[in-house]
Parts: structure tokens; sequence; C-alpha cells
């Protein structure tokens, strides 16, 4: 992974293929690369020739500018590292140069760029190796440009699809050869690709995200689990997992370049934690009542059919999952089960048709999480439903309802308002499930709906605290260690707080609920370690006021997000930030900003990179 972009054009390709780099470096990658075919804009001596680089998409231009490279036909790629270290070695798109060829003193024959994982690329590479094939890289991606170029027999397509039977794992691929100047096979298992059909037909492309064709072409095609494809000047031709041919269905899809547009702010986390009133404010729009269908026709049937709900997801998404099991049992009191979707489907678990399957996934191809939602499937679970932020995803296309948030583009990799925007999809889901069962009365929906409908104006008021917790941040931008305290449905939201922290600041956090201190955290407080703690008025406040004494008693330092009627006072080691208002069960949506807030302001005092921390990928499309 972690992004991809190929084209088959008449004219130079390259500057498309950068600038869909370009936006989709939210992504978060450590390399970059470009390769054409020069044949392909008529200069037959020309080769393939590549770009590649550590640095960022800006630097690849530079050099692709330097080294005049041009082509009609090329791939694309931003990498993050699975298999070898971030180093241009192992940066795509890789060459297979043939046999016995030591990788500068032949002419490249196979260009592959590649997302996924190849999990029998030891045996593979060993098979090669036997045959004369020389590895330069660490890569698992390097196998499959030998496999292809050892296989390839006078037609690409032929090879890649042979090549295809013989690998185990997750594939998202794009490949050309250089006897073939004006085609690009490509493929697809268990990471999303994409085909773009050429405005005038004159020119076919390949992406892993439709925003990467922004204002090249809205005409796009879903490749499905398995397809391969064909693409060459004007057309295309889509194979199945079964090696028939088919059609997709291409769909008009408006991917606006200029929702990544950073504007005034600083760094686009900032940008994103400010634009979640508007973006509650658009997820909920149109909604009048609530009832079963806001997630897709036949819902009152699955939801009436249903007694237990099953939560898969990974990461932030999953501690939002975590606060709606706190919703669904309290308001409609139906069990509920959050899986770390990585983990549920390796253990044996206890399958019950009479399950309601929700995932969760900003981006909608999670690797992890899909994953995870064929397991449940295959073991019979068919009442599924997704929350994401992207309409025309693969958990979209698979699951049998869904509710798709309206979060717009998030570029930063610490994810914000689709957090947010999940937790009010999950409320919205909660409800319907409530009524469903004839839980919910017409006085109790009216008023949930007013609270829902006074999120944006209440967001704005927490967003007013931003310079109370850049104080607080310059006193966490010295520190190593911090903790988090919540409790009940501030429990989920502590760990996300310690997760943002994590995710962009480098300083080690974690969260615990509250009443667990004394059973082991406790041990770790020290005037060093600030205690971050969520404190709502609700009916477990004098509870957390005691753990909070149990932390100063050891000299530790709280710093204490309460509302305003808790009666919790600064003093000395105690620093409070006071919310305007008690939201009730919606109080997790507008505890979590300060906390997002404070990673932000940390991260920024400590000179990281916010939006692109180390190590991380924004779309997580590998196991």
């Amino acid at each position: 992974m972690c992004g991809i972009v190929g084209a088959v054009s008449t004219r130079n390709i390259v500057p498309i293929l950068v600038q869909g780099l370009q936006r989709l470096e939210y992504r978060g990658y450590d390399s970059c690369g470009v390769a054409v075919h020069a044949a392909s804009l008529g200069q037959p001596q020309g080769g393939l020739r590549r770009a590649r680089s550590t640095d960022r998409v800006s630097e690849l231009m530079a050099q692709v500018q330097t080294d005049q490279i041009e082509g009609g036909t090329g791939i694309a790629h931003t990498r993050w590292a699975t298999h070898g270290a971030p180093a241009v070695r192992n940066a795509h798109p890789h060459f297979s140069h043939g046999p016995h060829a030591s990788g500068t003193d032949s002419a490249p024959r196979v260009a592959l760029v590649h997302n996924g994982i190849i999990e029998n690329h030891d045996a593979l590479r060993a098979a090669l190796q036997a045959k004369g094939y020389v590895f330069v890289s660490q890569t698992d991606t390097e196998v499959i440009a030998h496999l292809v170029d050892s296989l390839y027999h006078g037609d690409l397509f032929d090879a890649v699809k042979a090549a295809l039977d013989q690998l185990q794992g997750a594939y998202a691929v794009a490949v050309f050869h250089k006897d073939e100047p004006h085609r690009v096979v490509g493929a697809r298992a268990g990471s999303p690709l994409i085909l773009g059909v050429g405005k005038d037909h004159s020119e076919t492309f390949l992406a892993s995200d439709a925003m990467a064709l922004a204002g090249v072409t809205d005409q796009i095609v879903y490749l499905e689990e398995g397809d391969a494809v064909d693409i060459q000047l004007g057309k295309y031709w889509i194979e199945d997992r079964a090696r028939q041919a088919v059609t997709r269905t291409v769909q008009t899809v408006q991917a606006h370049s200029g929702a990544a547009e950073l504007g005034p702010y600083r760094h686009y986390m900032q940008k994103e934690i400010f634009e979640q009133p508007r973006a509650i404010a658009d997820t909920l729009e149109g909604i009048e009542g609530i009832t079963p269908e806001l997630f897709g026709d036949g819902a009152y049937s699955v939801f009436k059919a249903i007694d237990r709900v099953l939560i898969l997801a990974c990461g932030t998404s999953y501690y939002s999952g975590c606060v709606a099991k706190y919703w669904i049992e309290a308001i409609a009191h139906i069990p509920c089960q959050v899986e770390i979707a990585s983990e549920y489907r390796y253990r044996d678990s206890v399958p019950d048709p009479r399950t309601l399957v929700v995932t969760l996934s900003q981006s909608g191809e999670t690797a992890d999480t899909l994953a995870a939602l064929r397991h449940a499937q295959s073991l019979g679970m068919h009442n599924t439903l997704t929350i994401c932020n992207v309409g025309t995803s693969a958990m979209v296309r698979e699951c049998k309802l869904a509710y798709v948030t309206r979060a717009g583009t998030e570029i930063g990799v610490a994810s914000t308002k689709a957090f947010t925007t999940q937790l009010a999809a999950l409320f919205l889901l909660t409800l319907a499930l409530a009524q469903t069962k004839g839980l919910l009365s017409d006085a109790h929906e009216a008023m949930h709906l007013k609270d829902m409908r006074h999120l944006p104006a209440a967001l704005q008021a927490v967003l007013a605290l931003e310079p109370q917790v850049i104080a607080w941040a310059q006193e966490f931008a010295s520190k190593e260690n911090a903790l988090f305290l919540g409790r009940g449905t501030h429990y989920p939201i502590a760990l996300e707080g310690a997760l943002k922290l994590k995710e962009i600041t480098y300083i080690h956090a974690e969260a615990y609920a509250a009443g667990e201190l004394k059973h082991g955290p406790l041990a770790l407080v020290t005037s060093a370690m600030p205690v971050v703690t969520v404190a709502p008025n609700d009916a477990l406040l004098e509870k957390l006021k005691s753990n909070m004494h149990e932390v100063r008693a050891r000299g530790g330092v709280l710093f204490v997000l309460a509302d305003a009627d808790t009666h919790i006072e600064s003093s000395e080691g105690i620093h409070v930030i006071r919310m305007l208002e008690h939201y009730g069960l919606l109080s997790p949506i507008l505890h979590v900003v300060p906390l997002q807030l404070l990673a932000y302001h940390t991260a920024c005092a400590r000179g990281t990179d916010v939006d692109k921390p180390r190590n991380l990928a924004k779309s997580v499309t590998v196991e």
C-alpha cells in the first residue's frame, strides 16, 4: 500500500499521475515513484523509465521534470512500508529485467506497483531465484514483477492472470510490459482498485481511490473482488475471479479535489477538527424523524429479526463502537458485542443468525474490517449494516444496509470528524433499533432529535475552549507519558484521547476505566505523568471524584474536562477546563473534541508531522 494511479493515453500522462499521488498523500506514505513507457509517445528507444523518492511527492515531481520523464502509458505509487525499510530500492514501481540480469546491465521488461501483502512471497522468491532472477529490494512486491516476467509469452493480460493464480494474500496491482507500450493490466483481491473512463474515451485510468482522478474523469468503475482488468487506448476489458468476461457498471462519481484544500488552517487535522459542527449537521441533514429506513430499504424487517448486535471495527472506529455498546444496551435493550476486526476472524466464536453485524470504517475499505465482515457472513450472519464515510466503498456494496456519514474528505491521518460523525450515526441506529423494539416513545424521539440538532451549536461552543487547551498543551509538550481516565460512555472517549496523543505527538499514553486505577495503573502515577480525566455530570461523577482523589494523594497532576455543574475547581495539581453544558447521552461527542485539540496542539509544540505521523497510513488496506 498505499496509493496507485495508472493510465494509458495518447498524451503525456506523467503530470496526471503525479497529481493523483498528491491527492492520495493524505493516506500516509514513506516513499513514492512513477514509471512510464517512453515508446507510448513515439520514442521507441526510450524503453521503461522511472523516478523514485523517499521524500514527498513534490520532490518526485521535481525529479521527473529534471529527468524529462514522459510517457502516455504509466503507473505511479505512494508506499507505506510493510516489507523492507523506507528506501529508494524498496520504493515502487518495481522493475523486472528478466532472469540472469543484475538490474543495471539490461533493459527493464516489466514495471509494477502493488498495494497489499503477498503471504507466500518467500516461497515464490526462492523459486524465481532458482530460475535466475536477481532481487534488488526487500519487498514482497518485486516477487510479483519477476513472476509476471517469468510467465510472459506475448500477452500481458494472460501473464498477469497466471501470476495471480500463484499469489496468496491481498493485492491491488497495476503492471505494464516493454513489448506492449499502450497497455496496463490491473487486478484486485483484498485491496481496492477502480477504473476510470476518460472523458473522450481516448484514455483509460486505474487508481486505488476515485479522488486520485478528480478533475480527470468522473466516470468510475468499481472493480469487484477477484477482478482483473486490461486497459488500452480508449477501451478496457474486465474478467471476474472465474476469468469470465463481465460488465461492471460505470458510475458518475464526484470526487472533488477541492475538499483537500487546506485554506487558512495550519494543518488538515486542525481544519477537520473545526469542520465537525458542519460535518455533524450534514450527517443529520434531512432527518425529520427516526425510522429504520434511514439505514436502507428493508431495514425494518432486518431490525425486527435481530436480537443482538455485533460491531466490527479497528482503531478509532472501534472506540466509536465501544460508545455505541453503552447506548444500544441502555436504550434499545439489545445485547451488543464490540470486536476488534483483526482479532475476530482468527478466533472461534459462536455465530448467531439473529445478529445484526455492524461494520464501522472511515474509508469503507479497511482490510481487517472487510475480512471480518466476510468471515461473519461465512458463518451465516447475513444481517449486515455498515456506517462509513464513502458511499461507493466496498463495505457499502457488500452490506445489506448502510448509513453513509457526510464528514467529507478527511486528510489528516489521525481521525477526528469521521469519529464524531460515526457517533452521530450510531446514536441514530440506537434510536431506530429502540423504535423497532417498541422502546422509543414519541416524546423521547422528539427529545433526542432536538438534542441532536443542537449538536453543531454545542460543538462550536466547545471549539471556543481552544485557548485553554493550548495552555494544557504547553504542559504536555515536555512529557513522555500520560494517563487518560473515564467511566461509562466516556471510557472509550478516554481511549480515543490517548490514541490521538500517541498517534501525532509520539507521547506514550494509556487510557483506563477510572475504577481500574487501584488495580495496577496507580503504580505509574507521579508528578511527571499528567492524568487527563473526562468528568461529565453523570451517574458516575462521585465515583470518578474518588478516583481523582486517589491520583492527587500520590502526587499526580490532574487535567480535568468537567461539565459546568460538577463542582470540580482548579487548585494546586488540578487543572480544569469547564464545558459549557452537560449533554446527557450525547456528551461523548462533545468531550472528545478538547482531547483532539490537546493532541493537535501538543504535536505542534513538539514539532511533529501532524498530518502524516511516522509509520502510520490513513487508509489501512493491508492486514
